[in-house]
């Protein structure tokens, strides 16, 4: 029974996020309240609540749903060594996140919250120097990537690794950004692996 109980507390929860995910995509952040959530799940405001303290905390799980599974892709795919060459492995990583984007709509939709359904003041600030610093950890990661690159040969002079990898973080977040606000068959969205291949080409002696 206590476990049964587990679950079902577990499901409510996951529902919750859900239909914060949907309410926040169609009023944005800021107009969109406890209650709203809490019809859009069946559940009662109580039961937001019992979960989630406040809107903040509910908008940060359910950005841990998509940055979580990205953070595991990034160490697999940017950090252990394999057979592909450092900057194939940042090319991968990549191409394997817009990929996540086109088959995934539960990461583009919060993709989509989160670029441009969400103003970041106020309570929301401190939401914001958390993607940041999450940011920083990707470009961090990248940069050692770009340093064993460079140790093997393969990246061209000029930039060093840490400035070659904030132009990649740069050029990403652009390309995220523009992905997001495109609709279906768009340019952007069918260019989109070829754009990665070419910024990465330019990179490699």
């Amino acid at each position: 029974m206590v476990r049964k109980t587990k679950e079902d507390a577990e499901l409510t929860r996951l529902r919750i996020i859900d239909a914060a995910r949907e309410v926040f995509l169609a009023r944005g952040v800021s107009r969109s309240t406890m209650e709203h959530i809490a019809t859009q799940a069946g559940v009662t405001r109580g039961a937001v609540y019992w979960h989630f303290e406040n809107k903040t905390e509910l908008f940060q799980a359910m950005r841990e749903q998509v940055f979580l599974p990205l953070i595991d892709r990034m160490d697999d795919t940017l950090l252990v060594e394999g057979s592909a060459d450092p900057l194939t492995r940042i090319e991968h990583f990549l191409s394997g996140t817009i990929q996540v984007l086109d088959e995934c709509i539960t990461t583009r939709q919060t993709y989509e919250i989160m670029m441009i359904k969400c103003e970041y003041v106020d309570e929301f600030a401190e939401v914001l120097q958390k993607l940041l610093s999450n940011c920083s950890g990707i470009v961090e990661n990248i940069t050692l990537v770009y340093e064993r690159a460079a140790a093997k040969g393969l990246l061209r002079d000029g930039l060093t690794p840490a400035e070659y990898s904030m132009d990649t973080h740069m050029f990403f977040t652009g390309l995220l950004h523009m992905w997001v606000k495109e609709t279906d068959g768009s340019p952007i969205r069918q260019q989109a692996r070829q754009l990665i291949k070419s910024h990465m080409a330019l990179r490699r002696k």
